[in-house]
């Protein structure tokens, strides 16, 4: 009887990730739907709101002081080593690494360049957004404030809104816009949302930043992962351009090798008919001897090869035979 060999929960990963040879034709591109632009209005409308609070300092300025006075890191100082490792979640570098690494092996697994090209720009939006606010406005942060109570706006700092936080809403948001499934975007959308928020909590037990710090990072992430399907024609233009200029290049390599030179047709003329027979047999074949007895060489016929330089004489005899010609 024959079994069926029983096989592992590793084999089972790998017979999964071998079923995407080629690239899928089942995920759909994100479009900016009329809810998505509704979506991302109202985004855009609180980015602003919170900006204004700040700005004339209102009640927003107010909690943000009492929690620096509360000074977390000093209230729950037990884990302060945990929060210190946490916060790296939120730092560029790290992230960038983590989230291109994964990203980079679904684009060589499904032949495609989106997902390399969409953090790209997701992390140049990210940089031209929040660095631009950051410097534009100023803020100094918790640890460098002046004066009790202000909004230290325009100050030379550059903490405004939170970079941590914002990076931290992108590159992990990143996974779950590129999704191919709602199941993994849904899931994927809940953990990376919970990701942020931490981040941002963790730098203000840290007080690195003030709290209005984290609740504008996470905006500014959050429109930079709205804005993106505008920019999918853009990816999908610069994905047939490299692939475009990597045939080209190929195409080239294979130009420039060296092409063996041919050699010059050799022209077949026919045979005459009366060497036919003669061409037709070949000079390696072996001789066999028919069976019977064997003539005498005296009483075979010569025969003249054809081709042979020596003329044939039909009036030899064979040898111990008297001629009627004889004069």
């Amino acid at each position: 009887m024959r079994t069926e060999p029983k096989l592992t929960r590793l084999d089972r990963v790998f017979a999964r990730l071998d079923r995407e040879p080629e690239r899928p034709a089942h995920i759909d591109v994100p479009k900016m739907s009329r809810h998505r632009i509704v979506l991302f209005a109202a985004t855009a409308a609180f980015y602003g709101a919170i900006v204004w609070a700040v700005v004339i300092t209102s009640w927003l300025v107010r909690l943000d002081w009492q929690v620096m006075f509360f000074r977390p890191y000093q209230q729950w100082s037990e884990i302060h080593w945990f929060v210190d490792y946490y916060v790296v979640l939120g730092q560029r570098g790290p992230t960038a690494v983590m989230v291109a690494a994964w990203l980079g092996w679904r684009s060589w697994r499904q032949h495609t360049l989106r997902p390399m090209l969409a953090l790209g720009v997701s992390l140049l939006l990210l940089n031209i957004t929040v660095g631009a606010a950051k410097y534009g406005m100023g803020r100094l942060g918790p640890h460098y404030a002046t004066i009790i109570g202000s909004n230290e706006m325009w100050r030379g700092g550059d903490i405004f809104p939170s970079g941590h936080t914002a990076n931290a809403v992108v590159t992990w948001g990143i996974l779950a816009y590129l999704a191919s499934t709602p199941r993994a975007r849904r899931w994927l959308s809940a953990v990376s949302a919970v990701t942020s928020l931490g981040v941002g909590m963790a730098t203000v037990y840290l007080g690195t930043h003030w709290l209005s710090d984290v609740l504008l990072g996470w905006v500014a992430g959050l429109l930079i992962l709205l804005a993106l399907p505008w920019f999918e024609p853009l990816i999908a233009r610069a994905e047939a351009r490299i692939f475009d200029l990597r045939d080209r290049w190929r195409s080239g390599r294979d130009g420039t090798a060296a092409v063996p030179v041919s050699a010059p047709p050799v022209v077949v003329t026919p045979l005459p008919a009366d060497r036919e027979d003669v061409a037709a047999r070949s000079p390696r074949a072996p001789a066999y001897l028919a069976p019977g007895p064997h003539t005498a060489r005296s009483e075979r016929t010569p025969v003249t090869p054809a081709g042979s330089r020596r003329p044939p004489h039909p009036e030899r005899h064979p040898r111990g035979s008297t001629s009627s010609a004889h004069p």
